[in-house]
């Protein structure tokens, strides 16, 4: 059974839809990364499965207690670390983190251990002591990343984690977040794409309020292509290489010293004999051909730049 079950998800603001009928699960010990541009709807999925604000219409169910109904249990098993994390400035962050235990119920005794541990996890014991407003805003995350951990919730959901961090925090963070998907479940949110291939066993896209189809995610990080190294009049191999069938695209990447292009094709097709039949036959030169195949952020940026998400047509 599945640890977050969403269905049919909605959230309209007036006359403006923030989600429109988001539908996913997500299974025990997965770490899953949620994607999207700017307004696609992702903080607003999150809030709902935490509870901080409720959906016009759906389902949406978390550690099998229903986020309506039944919120306090939800609660209970989530830890949310959102954008901005809501610190006392005036507390030291010993004193923060022992409050926000006692408000999630933890007893004296449980607090002796789950206060440690967390500021051990997330490399904060030496300015245990210190007053959080006078912390850099990378130790600010971290705890907040703390506070999330304390009770020991069986779901995280962490909305941009290595915000403001240093390039070694960033790198401790991820091993953080890899290792937590041994003992709970993830949602992971950020515009920081290496850090989702780095930590993250899937990924959900959403663009304009909707989650685009995983079928699509998955055509597109699987597509393939063939970069080559040419030499040539860069009009004329273009256009053999277009007329290719199996070629979805020809991508111009260079033109100056050497000429080099990549071919989108079709998942499964070989076609290096072909291409390289028709470089020669427009009178050019290869110096080098290769596979390749899409990053994700190559995969992010032509979903959310078509209308796949919405189930229409995608870019050629």
């Amino acid at each position: 059974m599945p640890v977050v079950e969403v269905e049919n998800l909605t959230k309209r603001y007036g006359q403006i839809v923030g989600i429109d009928g988001v539908t996913f699960s997500v299974e025990k010990g997965e770490v899953v990364g949620l994607l999207g541009p700017n307004g696609a709807g992702k903080s607003t999925t999150m809030r709902i499965l935490t509870c901080f604000m409720p959906a016009t219409s759906g389902d949406a169910r978390v550690a099998g207690f229903d986020v309506f109904s039944q919120s306090l249990e939800v609660r209970k098993r989530v830890g949310y670390l959102p954008e901005s994390v809501p610190l006392y400035p005036e507390m030291r962050v010993i004193e923060y983190l022992n409050y926000r235990a006692t408000l999630k119920g933890l007893g004296r005794k449980e607090r002796r251990i789950r206060i440690p541990e967390a500021l051990e996890r997330t490399h904060i014991k030496e300015v245990a002591t210190r007053i959080t407003g006078q912390l850099s805003k990378g130790y600010r995350q971290r705890v907040g990343l703390a506070d999330a951990l304390l009770h020991n919730p069986e779901v995280l959901i962490f909305d941009e984690p290595t915000v403001g961090l240093d390039p070694n925090q960033i790198r401790e963070t991820r091993g953080l977040i890899r290792g937590l998907g041994q003992d709970h479940t993830v949602i992971l949110s950020t515009h920081i794409l290496p850090e989702v291939e780095a930590t993250c066993s899937r990924v959900l896209i959403m663009n304009a309020g909707v989650l685009v189809p995983q079928e699509v995610i998955d055509r597109y990080l699987r597509r393939s292509g063939l970069r080559l190294v040419l030499k040539g009049e860069v009009v004329a191999i273009q256009k053999a290489l277009n007329s290719l069938d199996g070629v979805r695209r020809v991508n111009l990447l260079s033109k100056d010293p050497l000429v080099v292009m990549e071919l989108e094709i079709a998942e499964g097709t070989d076609l290096r004999e072909a291409a390289f039949n028709r470089v020669v036959g427009a009178g050019g030169k290869i110096l080098e051909m290769r596979p390749v195949a899409l990053s994700l952020e190559e995969a992010f940026a032509r979903i959310t730049a078509t209308d796949t998400a919405a189930g229409g047509k995608e870019a050629a």
